[in-house]
């Protein structure tokens, strides 16, 4: 009896944490999403500035 406690706590704790996982990785992808937007705004006005300033 022990043994399908044991048993049925490990399924709950590997879905729990699968489950976890899933949703983490999830806001981390638009975490890095978010980031390459701004790093290409930011690309974009510096390569702005330098048309600008271009002498030729």
């Amino acid at each position: 009896m022990n043994r399908i406690v044991a048993l049925i706590a490990l399924k709950v704790f590997l879905l729990v944490t699968v489950t976890a996982g899933v949703v983490l990785s999830m806001g981390g992808c638009n975490t890095v999403q978010g980031l390459g937007k701004d790093v290409s705004k930011l690309g974009d006005k510096i390569e702005n500035k330098a048309e600008e300033k271009k002498k030729y």
